[in-house]
């Protein structure tokens, strides 16, 4: 059987994800996006909505070099 997650994820993985932003409060997502724009070695940008899976494939083949 295949599977459909991205390399390195399993259904456990996806679980954990969904049941830790699932479960957080509006405070603990207010920090959690505040602490991510404090890095430095991180930049926050918008983009238009029909360029996102161009810069998600970016992204991803940069990653998996």
């Amino acid at each position: 059987m295949s599977s459909n997650f991205p390399k390195g994820w399993n259904e456990e993985r996806v679980r954990e994800v969904l049941a830790h932003y699932g479960n957080q409060t509006e405070d603990e997502q207010f920090a959690e996006i505040e602490d991510a724009r404090e890095q430095d070695d991180t930049v926050m940008m918008a983009i238009p909505v029909d360029l996102a899976p161009q810069v998600r494939a970016l992204i991803a083949s940069k990653q998996s070099v």
